[in-house]
Order: C-alpha cells, then structure tokens, then sequence
C-alpha cells in the first residue's frame, strides 16, 4: 500500500449522564441484573486460547461481599511459560505488521468499547470494583476508548517524525521498531481502563505482551480482553494471565523481558525494579521500566481562594470512588483565615453524600474494594481518634457487616509531618492542616517536603502572585498540577498523567512520550552515489 495514510482524528468520548429516566439508565440496570446472573467462570487467555487450571480465586462484590460474583483460573509456572512461547511465536508477525492494520484493531476495539460493550463494562466495573455509574462511565467507557484512539493518533504522530537534514547523495530515515521479547503488563483493580491501556499501548506499537490483572480486578478486564479478540486481535499478541503475584517472578527473571508496564503501589513497584536490577545480565535487552505508582496527593489552599470551590474540590478530589485514585486528594493545607467558612462549607456538602450499594444510583460512594484495605482504614482512622494532635471534624464510621464501606473522613491535624499527612492511605480519608496566612510561601515548602510522592496537586486561589509561587515552589511536587480544580480526572489528550519521585517514572500515560518508550529506534542511511575509492584529498602529496 503506497499511500501516507491518515488516521481518523481523535477526539473523547462524550459522557452518558444516567439521569432519571435517560435510556442508557435502564440499558445499564438490564446489564447489571445480566452481569449478577451469570456465575462466570473466568479463563486465563493464551495463544488465543481458553486455558483452565483448576486452581480457583474468588471475585465478591466489595457492597456486598457474601456474594460471590464470579471465580476465575489462576496461571502458575508451567501457565507462564506457555505464554512466554506464544507471545515469542505471535511477535515474529506482530512485530512486522504494517501500522496501520495494528491500527485497525484498536480503532475498531473503541468502537466496541462505547457501543455494543459499554454497558457490560461499565456494569462490570460497578459490581467487581463499587465504582458509582457516573465514575464506572468516565473511565471503563469514556477514558479506554480515548486511550485507543489517541493511542493511534499519537503513533501515527511518531511514526510521522523523520530527520529533517539530508547529507549530499544520502537518504536518511527512522525505523521505529517493536522491542525485541515480550511486555509485562500489570495493572492495578482500580480503573478498568489502566489495564486496557497498559496492555494495548506497547501492543499498538508492535509488541507482544504479558497481562497480569489484579485479583480484584479480574472481572471487568476479562470482558475488556474479550473486546480485544473480537476486535480482530491475533492470538498471542496479548495473553491473559490473572494469578499470584508471587508467581509472576518467572515473568521477571525471563532472559525475553523487554519491559514492565505497571500501575500499582510504590513497593510492588520497587520490587520490580530490584528483581531486574538483580537479573540485569540474563536479558537479552535492557526492559524498559515503566511505573505509575502511589501518591499523597495536595491542596493547597491561598487566603484568596473561594471557600465553596475548595470545599466542592475537596469532596470530589478526596471522596469520588472513595479516594481509591491514585490521584486522590489526601492532605490539604488550608489557611486559618479561611478555615470556618471551609469546613461549614465541606460539612453542609458531605451531610447530602450518601454511602451504599452503588446500584442505588442515588449513592455517590461505594465500598473500599477488600477487607485488607477497609482494616487499613480502619486502624488508620482509629489511630487519628486516639491521638493527641489530631481530630476528626467530620465522618469516621466503618461498617463491614454487608459491604466494605468507610465513610467519608475529615481530620484535622496540628501536626504538619502526622502520619496521615505523610503516609499514602488508599481511601476516603482527607488530612488538613492548618497554617498562619501570613506563613504561605513557607508552607509552599512545607507541603513540597513533606510527602516523598510527586504525582497530583492542586492551587486554590485568586491571587495571581500566589498562583505563581506555587507554580514555582512546588513545580517536582506533582507530574500533575491543577489550578482551582480537583487534583483527579485528567482527560486524555488534555492532560498527560503520571508523576517522579515515588510516584513512577513520570512516562505520560496515554501520550506519545509513553508509546515512545516501546519502540526501539533504528537509523538507516542510504547513500545513493557511494564512492569508488579509498582516497581523500589530503592524502596528496606536496
């Protein structure tokens, strides 16, 4: 095919509302009632291949854990091989397919993803992780089919870039070539659409990957494999692989390792990196390592901002999907002169949040996704009742008798480096410190100290001056950083996500600087009249 192909251009998905009596309401109850019905026994995915291994996990329902949504088939050694071997078979044709054939598969796995499949995923999400319908439709929906169709956008972009400078007689260019082996990919329960993309992407590039899902996110990511293969995806390209984490080290050490996608937790993340810093002598290749980890994410409140819009901020940025975004508002500091009219603001609004099953779509939270994470929170919060430099101004209840749930929880704190200040807590749990007015810059620097994170903050102010220190003075404090809005919610192809320091490797999820890094540059020259003899002119005599 001799034409420069253009893609479609990209642009996002709009977002359904579910209102009252809107049709995609009752198309996701009809869904939800489906999803509860049908007991799934979920298989692993390999070579394009349904493989069982009788070695069972369990999914519940974290609103309401008695229930045992589905079971899924867990990969051990003898597993991860097998898909090491497809992965190398379906990489010698992947890896020489022409771009825009991978293309295809992903323009047309977006058009399942918000057509025929967007109410079995949003459905999916809501039951396997308590995510609300709005929140459910943002990202399983929305934000997956955005990953896919910039994604393709964004490679055509880089494919597009070639060296502007020609030498005398010669013809230069750029190969952008697949990384040799395969790509593990490991994504986190949270987002739906994080394990969608953190498989597609270096796929759309060529690449053959690996997929480790987890545990408690296995049942919306079986249905967005199951979207991958209908879309037309070769077998072995991507391959399936729920299971242990203890297990996934043969993955690690494998002499094939060409790189890590992950989203998770700053350990996990840091034993990754120690396991192949270890076995750096047994691959082929050095595996790309790309993380987005945890975070302590801030406000930061000036004198001049307005106290509603930080309020409303603060409950959306620490409290949608119950603070389970890696994105999530967790500490605010917040100047005295502005504290009451703040927390009269933040009590009148969390007073009207109401916390339950999220198929009452009258619920704007869910539950904490396990009992691991809610006994967390849990003694977190115990710890901040019992202890003298902290209160609680608002929430604090725990009930685990049905579900999981935790209610949304203000404290407030006298200690600037109190451990809830500090430490990452994966919940709806929000830290607030209070600071002299006169003290701002200084506390500027406080918060840019106190957190080894830098991956989301937040600037509340009028105050231009204010802004701009801010900007300054925390600029390594967030890969993210908003001005008078939320710290979550970064739309792709608006604001490239990701954060440095303990936060990840700052890669720009669903940007080309994330898809650069699975490819492998190669430079050819091609000299179009080569010389006939050895000799230069300086070689001449006197």
């Amino acid at each position: 095919m001799n034409g420069v192909i253009v893609v479609p251009p990209p642009k996002n998905e709009p977002v359904l509302s579910y209102a009252q009596g809107s049709p995609e309401r009752e198309a996701l109850r009809r869904s939800l009632k489906e999803l509860r019905s049908l007991h799934l026994e979920i298989p692993l995915v390999i070579g394009g291949k349904e493989i069982r291994t009788g070695r069972l996990g369990e999914i519940r329902i974290p609103h309401e854990h008695g229930t045992v949504l589905a079971t899924y088939h867990k990969a051990g050694p003898e597993e991860l091989r097998q898909a090491v071997e497809a992965s190398r078979a379906a990489w010698e044709t992947w890896s020489r397919t022409p771009w825009h054939h991978r293309a295809s598969v992903f323009l047309r796995a977006a058009e399942l993803i918000s057509g025929p499949y967007r109410m079995t995923l949003n459905a999916a999400t809501m039951l396997g992780q308590s995510k609300t319908a709005h929140q459910a439709e943002i990202e399983a929906a929305c934000e997956l089919s955005d990953f896919l169709r910039f994604g393709v956008h964004n490679m055509r972009q880089i494919y597009s870039v070639q060296p502007g400078h020609q030498g005398e007689g010669a013809w230069n260019r750029l190969d952008y070539r697949p990384l040799e082996g395969f790509v593990f990919a490991v994504s986190p329960f949270n987002f739906t659409a994080i394990g969608g993309n953190l498989s597609a992407s270096p796929a759309l590039m060529g690449n053959t990957i690996l997929w480790k899902p987890a545990s408690t996110g296995v049942f919306s990511s079986h249905f967005v494999m199951r979207v991958f293969l209908e879309a037309g995806l070769p077998d072995g390209v991507i391959n399936f692989l729920p299971g242990d984490s203890k297990d996934m080290e043969l993955l690690l050490t494998h002499p094939d390792l060409a790189g890590v996608h992950f989203t998770g937790s700053t350990g996990a993340f840091r034993r990754i990196w120690k396991t192949v810093a270890a076995n750096i002598e047994t691959y082929k290749n050095y595996p790309r390592l790309v993380g987005e980890t945890g975070g302590k994410d801030f406000a930061m409140v000036h004198a001049s901002a307005d106290p509603q819009v930080v309020a409303t901020a603060l409950v959306r940025g620490a409290f949608e999907y119950q603070g389970q975004k890696c994105s999530a508002t967790s500490r605010a500091y917040i100047p005295k002169s502005l504290w009451g009219s703040i927390e009269e603001e933040l009590h009148s609004q969390l007073s009207r949040v109401k916390v339950g099953d999220i198929e009452d779509f009258g619920n704007f939270m869910g539950a904490v996704i396990d009992k691991t994470s809610y006994e967390t929170l849990r003694s977190s919060i115990a710890y901040a009742k019992n202890h003298q430099d902290a209160t609680i101004v608002y929430g604090g209840t725990c009930d685990d008798s049905r579900g999981f749930f935790v209610e949304p929880t203000v404290i407030l704190t006298t200690d600037p480096k109190f451990r809830l200040m500090e430490e990452e807590l994966f919940g709806p749990v929000l830290t607030v410190y209070l600071y002299d007015d006169e003290k701002y810059e200084e506390t500027l620097c406080l918060c840019d100290a106190t957190s080894p994170y830098g991956l989301t903050g937040s600037i509340f102010a009028t105050d231009r001056q204010a802004i701009l220190a801010a900007e300054d003075l925390l600029r390594h404090a967030a890969g993210n950083f908003y001005i008078n809005d939320k710290t979550t919610g970064a739309m792709v192809g608006d604001q490239p996500f990701g954060g440095a320091r303990a936060s990840g490797t700052d890669d720009k999820v669903g940007s080309s600087y994330n898809l650069l890094r699975w490819t492998s540059l190669r430079t050819i020259k091609e000299l179009l009249l080569p010389p006939r003899d050895f000799t230069y002119p300086f070689l001449q005599s006197e």
